[in-house]
């Protein structure tokens, strides 16, 4: 596994496996000035499934709103330059809309984010084959994936270092091809220094793959087009697709084309650019290979809106980042009656490189029983 694994034993030794008790539910709406946590109904899924909205929000007045369906992080409030609070995340007012028409807006991605070449991967000599939904590909899990399922609220607490939400889900062996009984934590934090982080644990009964990741659609400004956002990604090389969208296995250095974000550049400005790349993503669409060593939490890209004055860190475990610039969107009407276009949001996903399993020069995605899959992202919030 790519991010972190641990052993059993050595999971619990470094005081990991005790964050809280599967099954043990607690409420708070208040502890001193650390934040509330509160929740509410939410609708019901197609089959009949409750479905309840969670609102953790710091002293400071920053709040997420987390669905249980799909792990949905509905709504995110932070403060612009002036104080005013703004909604920096794409997303729905009902949860109709989530079923029907989310293109994975704010969701929990697994049991692999990204794509697997021709639905296919082979594991200890067995070939397991997967649905494919994005042309010939298979992307972020299948047909009915984490995104679409009901989680479990397993915790809602405010912790010491700000409200929390725990949820748990059982991909069952089998569940969209993939083998093993996956158990999955997702752990959300809204902290007192304005940051929400993103913590996932897995574990299996059977070699398995696993490749989870929150996918947010993040505007800085709250509406319109993001191109003047000015993002840097700490990434020195990049890998390039074929026309499918699937990686070449090429590690590509940056230097000299329109993926080279060291240096602060807007959105923009190269992004319809008659570079090959940009041409077979319709903009950007790509994997960066992050120069931190996977495993260890690190600075890994950076997004500013200059009109409010908003910055958004992203600090990661993750080997990779899938920078997304909401190429397909197109006039997907979202909360209050917003029209949703095409660049009207970026996604930074933190991730395994897309079809790891079938690149063998890639780091590997392989989960086994007595290992727990790790993976942390910090979202932090400032101004300038």
């Amino acid at each position: 596994m790519t991010f972190a694994i641990r052993t059993l034993p050595a999971f619990i030794a470094a005081g990991l496996g005790t964050v809280s008790l599967v099954g043990c539910f607690s409420m708070s709406k208040s502890r001193k000035s650390n934040g509330t946590v509160t929740h509410a109904p939410f609708g019901k899924t197609p089959d009949g499934v409750p479905v309840e909205i969670y609102t953790l929000r710091n002293a400071k007045g920053m709040e997420a709103r987390i669905l249980t369906y799909g792990g949905v992080l509905q709504s995110l409030l932070v403060p612009d330059k002036n104080g005013k609070l703004g909604d920096v995340v794409l997303g729905f007012d009902n949860l109709d809309d989530y079923v029907k028409l989310s293109p994975h807006f704010g969701a929990i991605i697994g049991r692999y984010g990204n794509r697997i070449a021709r639905g296919r991967f082979t594991l200890n000599g067995v070939t397991y084959t997967l649905a494919r939904n994005n042309g010939p590909n298979h992307l972020h899990g299948g047909v009915k994936s984490f995104d679409k399922v009901v989680w479990q609220a397993a915790q809602a607490e405010v912790g010491p270092r700000g409200p929390r939400l725990k949820l748990t889900y059982l991909s069952k062996d089998g569940e969209e091809g993939y083998p093993g009984n996956l158990s999955v934590t997702a752990i959300y934090t809204v902290t007192e220094d304005n940051a929400l982080e993103v913590e996932f644990t897995a574990t299996t009964d059977q070699d398995t793959i696993c490749n989870l990741t929150h996918h947010s659609y993040f505007n800085l400004r709250g509406h319109g087009d993001v191109l003047d956002h000015v993002v840097d990604i700490n990434a020195d090389r990049f890998t390039p697709v074929d026309s499918t969208m699937i990686p070449t296995g090429e590690l590509r250095p940056v230097a000299g084309t329109p993926f080279d974000f060291r240096k602060p550049a807007s959105i923009g400005a190269r992004i319809n650019s008659h570079d090959e790349q940009i041409k077979l993503g319709n903009g950007y669409d790509h994997n960066w290979v992050l120069n931190h060593k996977p495993g260890q939490l690190a600075l890994a890209a950076r997004a500013a809106d200059p009109e409010t004055g908003r910055v958004m860190e992203l600090w990661t475990t993750a080997p990779g980042l899938q920078f997304y610039t909401a190429n397909y969107l197109a006039n997907l009407t979202g909360k209050g009656g917003q029209l949703y276009h095409a660049r009207g949001a970026f996604c930074f996903e933190p991730e395994a490189f897309p079809d790891s399993p079938n690149h063998p020069n890639f780091p590997t995605t392989e989960l086994k029983p007595g290992q727990t899959f790790e993976s942390k992202m910090v979202f932090k919030f400032t101004i300038e």
